[in-house]
């Protein structure tokens, strides 16, 4: 007889591999291969801001069709149909080189990790919570960086190798689809069912709410500039191939346990004081990656984006469903909208502006800026003591 506790745990591991694919390489294997791409096609900061903003864009729309009611029951083919499509769409990038493909794969993409993201989320957070293992949501969310991490180690060795971009979207597809195959067999069901029937509420008119919605909306702007342009930040600044993985893999490494760790953080200082502390955390990152010259900056860049980003992720949606615990569907959908037309606006604002500077600087602090203000915004929203 397997109990409930180790199905919980084969699920906590399948929404890792599963995240892994899909955001982790899916969506952020673009960051490490883009200088390449930049180099060898000769695309502009702008070209490059509106590859992926198409690919957040996918992810918005994705995301806002899975919060329908449509894809009850059917949870886990359409998280494998994202699955597989991922796979497929990292290996289609690398048999291109023109533009308008970049953009319609890139942003089919992104529709595919949002299935992955919202229907995995939804089985691997029924099982845990039938057991009372919360805690495994770190697990989960670690995923993102275990596979920033992974696909950081390819770069470095293809880089080596003197492989071309392509080979790097080409290697991306075979990572995937081992994992691709890894969660078809480790996830045997869909969602357990809580009993809910019949649908959500609306969202309760309260002040603290819109300000988490506006704050994450910002984040969303804040973060994505970094994690977008990093390793092209390494790049322009003359730094080596294998120190651009090198930086990318000390994101991923990072990221891994960030979660955990800022869950801990906000048991003890409260969940909004935690979600404004990892924002300016970051704004320091953020602003050392183009501040600081020689390695010191991007290191420092890499690793303060890494140990926040997954993490201010969670917990703006652990914030905003204490708020509105009625409609958890309706405030996941709302948040990632708000989320997703930021990420959507900051990589496109910021091509735009280095293409304009001629590099990074002035678009880096217009980001840090952003994630100032969502800080402060998030610490005002929290609940007054009596």
């Amino acid at each position: 007889m397997i109990s409930p506790t180790s199905t919980a745990l084969r699920y906590a591991f399948a929404g890792m591999i599963a995240l892994a694919v899909a955001m982790g390489i899916g969506r952020f294997v673009y960051t490490p291969i883009l200088p390449g791409m930049m180099e060898e096609l000769h695309l502009s900061p702008a070209d490059a801001g509106w590859i992926a903003s198409a690919n957040y864009l996918g992810y918005l729309v994705g995301a806002l069709a899975a919060a329908g009611g449509w894809a009850h029951g059917r949870e886990r083919l359409l998280m494998l149909s994202g699955l597989g499509a991922s796979t497929v769409l990292a290996a289609l990038m690398g048999l291109t080189d023109a533009m308008v493909a970049f953009l319609i794969i890139r942003f089919l993409a992104g529709l595919a990790s949002a299935f992955v993201m919202v229907f995995m989320a939804s089985i691997v957070f029924s099982h845990i919570a039938a057991v009372g293992r919360g805690d495994l949501q770190a697990w989960h969310f670690g995923g993102v960086g275990l596979g920033i991490a992974v696909s950081a180690a390819m770069m470095a060795v293809l880089v080596t190798e003197h492989a071309g971009w392509a080979a790097g979207w080409l290697w991306s597809a075979a990572i995937s689809a081992c994992g691709f195959v890894v969660v078809a067999l480790l996830v045997d069901e869909g969602p357990l069912a809580n009993g809910e029937t019949g649908p959500e509420p609306a969202l309760p008119k309260d002040r603290s709410l819109l300000k988490i919605i506006i704050a994450y909306g910002l984040f969303g702007f804040g973060y994505v500039v970094t994690a977008t342009f990093l390793v092209a930040i390494v790049r322009q600044g003359g730094g080596s191939r294998v120190f651009e993985a090198v930086v990318w893999m000390v994101a991923g490494l990072a990221g891994f346990p960030s979660t955990w760790l800022w869950q801990k953080i906000a048991v003890r200082i409260g969940l909004y004081v935690a979600y404004a502390l990892a924002c300016f955390i970051e704004v320091v990152g953020v602003t050392a990656s183009v501040a600081i010259g020689g390695r010191t900056g991007p290191l420092l860049g890499g690793l303060l984006l890494g140990v926040t980003f997954i993490a201010i992720t969670a917990l703006g949606l652990q914030a905003a469903r204490q708020l509105a615990p009625m409609a958890p569907r309706r405030i996941f959908a709302v948040m990632t909208a708000s989320f997703g037309l930021g990420q959507i606006i900051g990589p496109v604002a910021a091509g735009f502006l280095a293409q304009a500077s001629g590099d990074f600087f002035l678009a880096s602090i217009v980001a840090a800026g952003a994630l100032v203000v969502s800080g402060a915004i998030t610490w005002s929203a929290a609940p007054k003591s009596p």
